[in-house]
């Protein structure tokens, strides 16, 4: 195997203009199908992207012995079953951020996953691959800002459509699930640790029961961090990483460009570095690191245990907001 054959189950946006377009263009993998419920919506994005395989059902993607892999970018509550399904067909499974709804439902995909161990699955959060975190990582884990001490980070947007999944509450919609979940995930990824106790804040929209404003802090043995997101206000987005000696600013953290260069801004005595990274797209090098994880049969960038300890903590919060107190984690 020098590629890996690529089904997607749904024509979400995201998969539409960014992860198959990627993909497509990447070294490893070969998007041969795309399934949706409505076969005519699957046969247009088929069209669009020159996709040579459609389907009226996920089914029947899954049945097709030609796919090897399948990528997920279904609604959040469909996360977890359609994993599972795919998992039980045979097939490798790359699905979209958060895994799942709750920690129990993460924990029964792992549960599953462990039947399994010749069959790949991570959770898709592909800002972690890109070159500007990596290095970023890489400066924290070299002491260039010497002790890490805080971390704080901003991602807003402004949606108001009632059609919109992110605004249904039932199926795992509001700021923290979609966004909010990039605030934790960075944390835990620089401090390279779980926090031990969290509070969060949340403000519901009356008609969508959604959280539209989250802010929360995270207590980490050695030091804290701090994210704002939401889903009704100006677009922004931004990182601030401060130790005892520096800080790292990032200027494009989570929707990073694939058609120009990224750069953070490293400061440390007394000097302000830019870096500037060469044009990339982090779902390409998402999609290779996956592929090439099968192909070599090799460990995954970011495990399944980890996607379960992501959502311990936006669970945490849930119930710090709800009983307006700190929380310790995983309790």
């Amino acid at each position: 195997m020098t590629t890996v054959r690529w089904g997607v189950l749904g024509a979400a946006k995201i998969a539409i203009e960014k992860v198959i377009p990627a993909m497509k263009a990447s070294h490893f993998c070969d998007v041969v199908a795309i399934a949706s419920r409505n076969l005519e919506k699957a046969r247009a994005a088929a069209k669009r992207l020159s996709i040579p395989k459609a389907f009226g059902s996920y089914e029947a993607l899954l049945d097709d012995r030609d796919i090897d892999a399948v990528y997920i970018p279904l609604p959040n509550h469909l996360h977890v079953p359609w994993s599972i399904r795919t998992l039980r067909s045979g097939k490798h499974v790359l699905c979209e951020k958060p895994i799942g709804l709750s920690v129990a439902e993460a924990q029964q995909l792992f549960a599953e996953a462990q039947k399994y161990p010749r069959l790949k699955i991570m959770e898709a959060f592909m800002y972690r691959l890109h070159p500007q975190w990596q290095r970023t990582r890489q400066l924290v884990r070299d002491g260039e800002i010497g002790d890490l001490r805080t971390i704080h980070s901003f991602f807003s947007y402004y949606n108001v459509d009632p059609e919109n999944i992110r605004n249904m509450a039932d199926i795992g919609g509001g700021a923290l699930m979609d966004i909010g979940c990039y605030g934790i995930s960075l944390a835990r990824f620089i401090f390279e640790a779980e926090p031990r106790r969290v509070c969060g804040m949340m403000e519901y929209d009356a008609r969508f029961k959604v959280d539209r404003l989250t802010s929360a802090m995270l207590e980490f043995t050695s030091g804290t961090a701090t994210f704002t997101c939401a889903t009704q206000l100006a677009p922004y987005q931004r990182v601030q990483i401060l130790g005892t000696k520096g800080r790292i600013e990032i200027e494009i953290p989570f929707n990073a460009p694939p058609d120009k260069p990224c750069r953070i801004w490293h400061q440390a005595h007394g000097k302000l570095k830019e870096l500037a990274f060469d044009i990339c797209d982090q779902y390409a090098i998402q999609g290779d690191l996956f592929s090439q994880a099968i192909i070599n049969n090799t460990a995954v960038p970011t495990p399944l245990d980890d996607a379960i300890a992501n959502m311990k903590v936006i669970e945490a919060l849930v119930a710090s907001a709800q009983q307006a107190q700190w929380v310790l984690c995983g309790e």
